[in-house]
């Protein structure tokens, strides 16, 4: 009785509820009862001390120009653009993949996507992991998220078996994908911090918006090329009894395929290897390597910890 309007009400009717909790229980740093000293001096630590007797000078602000001028913004920005797009195609393709390579239809594919999603609340590991590098290592902010943010890029690599394993049961790539995005969660919730540790109070909100529309820009590309990538892989890379699809129906090169083309052809008996899942591997490829390329020219960008005054 209830459709999938209904899905759009709740999800909405829920973002009213954090809406509330954020107005209530949210306090600025200062004056936040959890928030101890060391913790607000760290906040802090880009404010000097002014002489009360002194007026102060009006704070600098960071250009456009000067944002670019640094290497840590095309650090950040490079990082968010190579990973963003991964976590969104995961987020938007599985319901079609689940549908494509597997024949699940949005009831059936419900439970294994939920499955997913409880995968990525692993997450959480995300903060504890840098925290020990820096409490129990020594090592300065910086270095301990670099060193975190490079354990989690090797999980997405798990991705290339998605594919391979796949023909055994659906619940391999379910949970492959559910520990890939455990993994980008980690990464993202590590790379927006190194903004904090490198650029002062004044300029954080202009890099993460650098950053973040980088990854934007990264989505848009992943989505719209898998989009076009999978439209190809139908046609151009699917047979049907042993026979390339445009070679046995040349009259789809320049059409779009009826809608059921496949469904009709298996219950007329063809065997038919849809070429899709060839477009698939491509894409889980491209995002299992995605987070260690992005790692390794941060990396490159910003060898050591260098806070920007």
């Amino acid at each position: 009785a209830m459709g999938w309007e209904w899905a759009f009400i709740i999800i909405g009717a829920l973002g009213f509820f954090w809406m509330g909790l954020w107005v209530f229980y949210y306090k600025k740093p200062h004056e936040h009862h959890k928030v101890n000293e060391h913790e607000l001096t760290y906040i802090n630590q880009d404010h000097q001390e002014i002489p009360v007797e002194e007026s102060p000078a009006p704070e600098k602000k960071f250009s456009f120009r000067e944002c670019f001028s640094h290497r840590q913004t095309w650090a950040f920005a490079f990082g968010k653009f190579m990973t963003d797009g991964v976590w969104w195609f995961f987020l938007f393709w599985t319901p079609a993949y689940l549908s494509s390579v597997y024949q699940m239809d949005s009831t059936q594919s419900a439970f294994p996507l939920f499955v997913l999603y409880v995968i990525t609340l692993l997450s959480i590991i995300g903060g504890w992991l840098p925290k020990y590098f820096v409490e129990k290592r020594g090592m300065n902010a910086y270095s301990g998220r670099m060193k975190a943010m490079l354990i989690f890029a090797f999980f997405p690599l798990l991705a290339l078996l998605a594919q391979p394993l796949g023909s055994i049961t659906y619940w391999i790539p379910v949970f492959i994908i559910g520990i890939a995005g455990a993994a980008h969660q980690a990464w993202s919730a590590n790379i927006f911090s190194t903004v904090g540790d490198m650029f002062p109070k004044k300029a954080i909100a202009t890099i993460t918006g650098i950053g973040g529309m980088a990854g934007g820009i990264g989505s848009f590309i992943i989505n719209k090329s898998s989009g076009v990538l999978f439209d190809h892989a139908h046609k151009a890379w699917s047979t049907v009894n042993g026979t390339p699809l445009l070679e046995k129906y040349p009259q789809y090169i320049n059409e779009r395929l009826p809608d059921g083309f496949f469904e009709d052809l298996k219950k007329s008996g063809a065997v038919v290897v849809d070429g899709i899942d060839k477009g698939y591997m491509i894409i889980f490829s491209i995002g299992a390597v995605a987070y260690l390329i992005a790692w390794g020219v941060m990396k490159a960008l910003v060898p050591k910890y260098k806070e920007i005054k």
